[in-house]
């Protein structure tokens, strides 16, 4: 059978189709009427599976959403787009379609694309992060997404990096999304002298330039990817590490970044003043860039249906 894709994202929801070899077979892109409300969004994920099935027969279908199912309600929590939250849309889904349907957060969807055919293909242990707009992360061991106890695996964006840092949207202060999603990069640059509300890339290129306030926030960006990440790296010790979001266009995230990351991890060569005989060893963790893009997301929820249970 024939797999849908579904990325439901807070602008844009996108469906795909694949077949049995990882082959697109359709796509297609709408805009995501979030301003009507859920029911309007329901209505939208389901014209699209049925416009698909159409032009390619019967198929499985799975969703990726931002935030997550509940394990105690099984409605959605921790999304951006506010009016899916407390909102049952797997048991909708599976109501409206008559069939089963899988639901899983973007990031993991990500991440199992990109560990089952992507940059990390023939990895165990894989960690998926999504550097954009948020910050987020999936983790996929053995071809498997781990979801979790609460269903946040992996939500290493609203860890506190800074306690004094800027607020975030979740209710706390300083969490690694304030720092290293594209905002945030435009936030620490303007709040260091640079202009306000340059974008991201432009400030990216501005380093590139020479430009002193452009290359200090870079470095800065650099240090918080690195220590943000370490800790990650350090409770997981993943295969692969791979980047997707925006940001992950950052050529100097996959050298500059690496090697701020390998001053943080625990016992990797490079840390910062070691004790005496406390060297450690070279960091062995590859930082990957994707290999399918915007198009990770929406292959990951088709591939719902071949991941291992």
């Amino acid at each position: 059978m024939y797999r849908i894709g579904i990325d439901l994202g807070g602008t844009k929801t996108e469906g795909i189709v694949l077949d049995d070899a990882g082959r697109e077979l359709a796509r297609e892109r709408r805009p995501t009427p979030a301003a009507a409300g859920y029911d309007a969004i329901l209505g939208d994920v389901v014209s699209l599976v049925r416009d698909l099935e159409a032009r390619c027969g019967p198929c499985s279908v799975g969703v990726g959403t931002p935030g997550a199912i509940s394990a105690q309600t099984g409605r959605l929590k921790n999304s951006n787009t506010i009016c899916l939250n407390g909102q049952p849309i797997l048991a909708d889904l599976e109501r409206l379609l008559a069939r089963p349907v899988r639901v899983a957060n973007d990031a993991n969807c990500f991440a199992l694309s990109e560990a089952l055919d992507g940059a990390a293909r023939g990895a165990r242990v894989v960690f998926g992060v999504i550097l954009g707009t948020g910050v987020g992360g999936g983790i996929v061991i053995d071809g498997r997404p781990i979801e979790g106890l609460q269903r946040i695996a992996g939500e290493w964006g609203h860890n506190v990096l800074e306690p004094d840092g800027p607020p975030c949207y979740c209710g706390k202060r300083g969490c690694v999304e304030t720092f290293l999603s594209g905002p945030g990069l435009t936030r620490d640059y303007a709040s260091h002298g640079g202009e306000p509300d340059v974008p991201a890339t432009r400030i990216v290129a501005r380093a590139g330039a020479g430009e002193a306030a452009a290359r200090a926030a870079l470095e800065r960006y650099h240090d918080r990817f690195g220590r943000a990440l370490s800790v990650v790296v350090n409770i997981l010790d993943p295969d692969a590490v791979v980047l997707g979001g925006g940001m992950s266009n950052i050529d100097s995230l996959y050298t500059a970044g690496r090697a701020r990351l390998g001053c943080y991890v625990f016992s990797a060569h490079g840390t910062e003043n070691p004790p005496e005989g406390k060297r450690g060893e070279a960091l062995r963790t590859p930082i990957l860039r994707h290999v399918h893009g915007d198009s990770s997301g929406v292959r990951g929820a088709a591939l719902l249906w071949s991941a291992r249970k």
